[in-house]
């Protein structure tokens, strides 16, 4: 179907940031690590501290409504991304929800057992399986190209035998930025009965993700950076949720949500990320009339919308740096395929460019990202690190004039 122009107007005044006076004049470029939250989430947090602020699931009013609007923000999110309401937990970060997680492959898992992780990845998807060598586990590294960043699916076939038991890896990265071929990779993996593990923390907040469609077993990304509040959602398909060691109370263990959840979930928060729904439903019918389309439908047709309009804005920006030799834009110069996440390395540290940005006017980042690896496996010193860039559907054209007169100015 035919794509409306995505109305930035509209879009912006759903953000208080863009109202913000300390914030104005101020060029937003560091989006990866973590967005402007929107005013739904907002309003659904404020109105949970004042008026909801109570254990929830109880029989008295107050308490009543609280658990409702926690199950509102699971069942309404996960309808969005194709998955059952149960499939769909929350917890403090990604980085503690993937810890969890391999500490339940390390009680279920056999020595001799072997997972294949990335160097692609943010920390987050790589640290925690690798420990499980300390358990017997064989921990195999799927590498990427050390001159282009690229994951290549053939590299993976290669390594896989009847001892994998998980192959982990991104959506995309947070220094490459490439968007890897998740439906691809995952239905190989399902069909040699091998389970995946996909961290979306930075493709998400272009437009959640159909997990049902890509047939990852485990999704994982991040609601702060995906303009909510700061928790981590994951995405455990039923069987292996069934199957893996159950890693909360005991009497928790028949709720398949809460298997994953040791410690109290923060019951606000959950309850605001409702507010995530709300603005994608705000944004479809906006654009594209109220109508009967499904929830999964509507996250569709505003995913496809939002990639549009950063792709459009993305391609520019890409031309202008591959045209320069004292940068290396790291990963694809096609805005089609990657993510708007763009890291650069330059003879002088990431810190130091980002630091000299700020007084511009752009607010960006310098460093290694956690994504230690990735760095090291292109040749480039974490300590030194990169220039990150990254933007998502609210950034206007004017910013991105703005950014690139200043990168100039800086460079």
């Amino acid at each position: 179907m035919h794509l409306p122009k995505l109305d930035l107007d509209f879009v912006r005044a759903k953000f208080p940031a863009f109202s913000e006076p300390g914030l104005q004049g101020q060029a937003f470029f560091e989006n990866a690590g973590g967005s402007y939250t929107c005013q739904p989430v907002i309003d659904r947090l404020m109105r949970y501290y004042h008026s909801r602020k109570v254990q929830p699931y109880g029989a008295y009013e107050a308490s009543r409504l609280a658990g409702e609007e926690m199950d509102e923000a699971r069942t309404r999110l996960a309808a969005m991304m194709g998955i059952a309401p149960e499939e769909l937990s929350f917890g403090p970060s990604t980085t503690a929800n993937t810890y969890v997680l391999a500490h339940a492959f390390g009680e279920w898992l056999k020595p001799g057992d072997a997972v294949i992780v990335t160097d692609q990845d943010h920390e987050a998807n790589s640290g925690p399986w690798r420990r499980l060598a300390a358990r017997g586990v064989e921990i195999r590294e799927w590498t990427i190209d050390p001159l282009s960043g690229h994951l290549d699916p053939e590299s993976l076939w290669a390594i896989l035998d009847e001892k994998v038991r998980l192959v982990c890896f991104p959506h995309c990265s947070n220094v490459v930025g490439e968007i890897n071929p998740v439906a691809e990779i995952c239905a190989r993996l399902r069909a040699e009965g091998i389970y995946s593990c996909v961290d979306g923390v930075s493709y998400a907040p272009h437009g959640l993700p159909d997990v049902g469609a890509l047939a990852a077993d485990i999704y994982l990304f991040s609601a702060y950076k995906t303009y909510g509040p700061h928790q981590g959602l994951m995405i455990i398909r039923r069987a292996l949720a069934e199957a893996l060691p159950n890693q909360a109370h005991y009497f928790n263990a028949d709720t398949l949500y809460k298997r994953f959840t040791p410690a109290g979930p923060d019951h606000a928060q959950i309850a605001a990320c409702a507010g995530m729904a709300d603005y994608i439903d705000e944004l479809h019918a906006h654009h594209f009339g109220h109508g009967n389309a499904s929830p999964k439908a509507r996250a569709a047709e505003v995913h496809d919308l939002m990639r549009a309009h950063e792709s459009a804005l993305l391609q520019p920006l890409l031309d202008h740096l591959s045209g320069r030799n004292d940068l290396r834009l790291l990963g694809p110069r096609d805005a089609a395929s990657r993510a708007p996440t763009v890291a650069l390395a330059h003879s002088r540290a990431g810190g130091e460019l980002a630091k000299a940005l700020a007084g511009e006017g752009i607010m960006a980042g310098g460093g290694s990202f956690y994504a230690n690896r990735a760095l090291e496996g292109q040749g480039i010193d974490p300590d030194h690190g990169v220039l990150r860039l990254s933007f998502v559907h609210y950034t206007t054209s004017e910013e991105l004039d703005h950014l690139i007169e200043a990168l100039d100015r800086v460079v």
